[in-house]
């Protein structure tokens, strides 16, 4: 992964839709801050929001209505939280750096908005068969 710090801990998660949903992120993420308690629960907080909405989208929307297999890796270094999705789905038709907040009205589309708000970076890449979703936070002392 792209941190700088010394990495400290390493995580993942393989998991498939279905039937795995992102009830089983919530409970990997819960694992993870049980091994991982110096990191601050703003931190924490921040962090699965991200993680957890971009593992919605993926499944509910590069899945092609065929099984989708995913792969989440959480790395802690000693200065910033790093998670990387990668699916084997279709490709996103997004566009990470113009995402903006919709109307009040809007009922979707606000998912990578608030992504980018919590996180210091978020970055969308297809290598070949693959979309890799990263998000990198920086860390405060807990």
């Amino acid at each position: 992964m792209g941190l700088t710090g010394a990495v400290v801990g390493e995580h993942r998660l393989d998991f498939a839709s279905p039937p795995d949903d992102v009830s089983s992120v919530h409970d990997f993420l819960a694992d993870v801050w049980t091994c991982e308690p110096a990191i601050s629960a703003e931190d924490r907080m921040a962090l699965e929001l991200a993680i957890i909405e971009l593992a919605s989208n993926v499944i509910e929307h590069a899945t092609a209505g065929v099984p989708l297999t995913c792969s989440l890796t959480l790395a802690v270094a000693s200065d910033a939280l790093e998670a990387r999705i990668t699916d084997d789905g279709r490709p996103a038709a997004v566009d990470v750096a113009g995402a903006t907040l919709p109307d009040e009205f809007a009922e979707s589309g606000r998912g990578l908005a608030l992504v980018q708000m919590v996180v210091d970076e978020l970055r969308y890449d297809r290598l070949g068969d693959e979309n890799r979703w990263t998000v990198r936070k920086a860390t405060r002392a807990a």
